[in-house]
């Protein structure tokens, strides 16, 4: 498949804002998923905590409850399978069940992750956060680049420790913001950083973007700006669309 590699998105937190994405059920997620790979996904990003303003935290123990069958079903019929999560406990029962990619809601900041990737070797990605979860971000100050250098620049010291530097995939972080953000603010600093993307090339490492959904002339902008910088790798609600922009772009 040319242009990105993509992880197609299955939301098991009832509170996700993209509700085609979210399932409650095996079944719900065989459809999902089915739907996912046949609009151009091949990989399968599995979360069970949202990061937004309106979802409710929860326990590890509800959380794993949510995507414990759905990810049964996702490793089942992809060969890359991410879970979505900032828990250690349950990151650790999602690569017992063969999960293959942390998608690691917390940008991977406690050594505990460290460890536990250390032991099942998966593919991480490593998102830009400021702030120690997604519930708990600040804005930056500055060029949001510059920030995102530093802070890369450290992470990965911290996986070169523990022999993971060359499985990291770096991500912007733009999936995330501080609740509250008006989108006006929100969209010219995605903007800024869509188009600046080359400049996180110098760490030698595959980028993976969170890629827009709504469909809006300003999201399509920054899907336009994003498919010009060739990711490797992206996450996806709506896969054609992406597809889409790919060939649009030529």
């Amino acid at each position: 498949m040319s242009g990105m590699f993509l992880f197609g998105v299955v939301n098991c937190s009832p509170d996700s804002l993209h509700e085609p994405s979210i399932v409650r059920s095996a079944d719900e997620a065989r459809t999902r998923i089915d739907y996912l790979q046949g609009a151009g996904a091949a990989g399968v990003d599995v979360g069970g905590q949202g990061s937004t303003a309106v979802s409710t935290l929860v326990g590890a123990d509800e959380e794993w409850a949510r995507v414990a069958k759905v990810l049964e079903v996702a490793v089942d019929r992809a060969d890359l399978v991410s879970v979505d999560s900032f828990r250690p406990e349950v990151m650790r029962r999602a690569l017992e069940l063969g999960v293959n990619v942390l998608n690691s809601a917390d940008g991977m900041a406690t050594e505990g992750a460290w460890e536990l990737a250390a032991e099942f070797r998966p593919l991480v990605v490593l998102p830009f956060m400021n702030g120690p979860n997604p519930h708990e971000l600040r804005h930056v100050e500055g060029d949001p680049l510059d920030a995102m250098v530093d802070f890369f620049t450290q992470r990965l010291a911290l996986a070169e420790r523990f022999g993971l530097r060359d499985r990291c995939l770096l991500d912007p972080g733009t999936g995330f913001g501080p609740h509250g953000w008006a989108w006006e603010d929100r969209y010219h600093y995605q903007k800024h950083v869509y188009a600046g993307l080359d400049r996180l090339r110098v760490f030698g490492l595959p980028l993976y973007i969170p890629l827009p959904w709504k469909h809006t002339a300003q999201h399509d902008e920054l899907l336009s700006i994003v498919v010009a910088r060739e990711p490797e790798y992206g996450r996806a609600h709506e896969p054609e669309r992406i597809r889409e922009a790919e060939a649009a772009a030529g």
